[in-house]
């Protein structure tokens, strides 16, 4: 197994929150550390004990001595609630969210896409008025984990696409604005240039 399809096979058993408790910038950057930095495999918090062992047996790493310590720290399934009449629609959540599913307007109530919230937290810290809370859910089973991952990565992969996108649109039409503004002071210059020879031509 090459070093890329190593980085992908421990990508697929992370639990493609994109959190970045990990200390990484989400799933991918971790499983891309654990290869190519020799990261330790015990930093992924919501994936708790069971993507540990997946982890341990995908890289014949023994990891008896971290479970206990995992046990004591991993994060339960938690799920994001808007307090619906405390939002005044800033939209930053909207943004801060890698699976989009926060929807919303500018200055419009948002809500919370209950399936497809995968509990990374993200949005909690941009929200100036703090009406995010974070809901405890009981333990999810081996297919309900595996189905939200999938999902998760397939959503993630398209808000990467969307911001992309949007990110690119914002540039061209920066840069076509720019080139406009340009062309305005030219045509202004050759018509002040004009307008002076034509006063010239009046004095003599």
């Amino acid at each position: 197994m090459n070093k890329h399809d190593k980085i992908n096979s421990i990508d697929s058993l992370l639990p493609q929150t994109q959190c970045g408790l990990c200390t990484y910038d989400g799933c991918k950057p971790y499983a891309t550390a654990i290869i190519e930095k020799h990261e330790r495999v015990d930093l992924c918090l919501p994936g708790g004990t069971r993507t540990l062992e997946q982890l341990g047996d995908l890289l014949s790493i023994n990891v008896e001595p971290m479970k206990n310590d995992m046990s004591e720290k991993a994060k339960p399934a938690m799920l994001a609630k808007i307090r619906e009449h405390e939002c005044i629609g800033c939209t930053k959540c909207i943004q801060a969210c890698p699976v989009d599913a926060i929807i919303g307007a500018p200055k419009l109530m948002h809500t919370i896409i209950t399936d497809a919230c995968n509990g990374c937290e993200l949005c909690l810290e941009p929200c100036p008025v703090d009406c995010i809370d974070m809901i405890e859910l009981p333990q999810r089973s081996e297919a309900a984990i595996v189905a939200l991952q999938k999902q998760s990565r397939e959503r993630f992969e398209k808000h990467k696409i969307r911001v992309e996108r949007e990110e690119k649109e914002k540039r061209e039409k920066h840069l076509k604005a720019k080139q406009e503004g340009i062309q305005k002071q030219t045509v202004q210059a050759r018509r002040d240039s004009i307008a002076e020879i034509l006063a010239r031509k009046k004095l003599r």
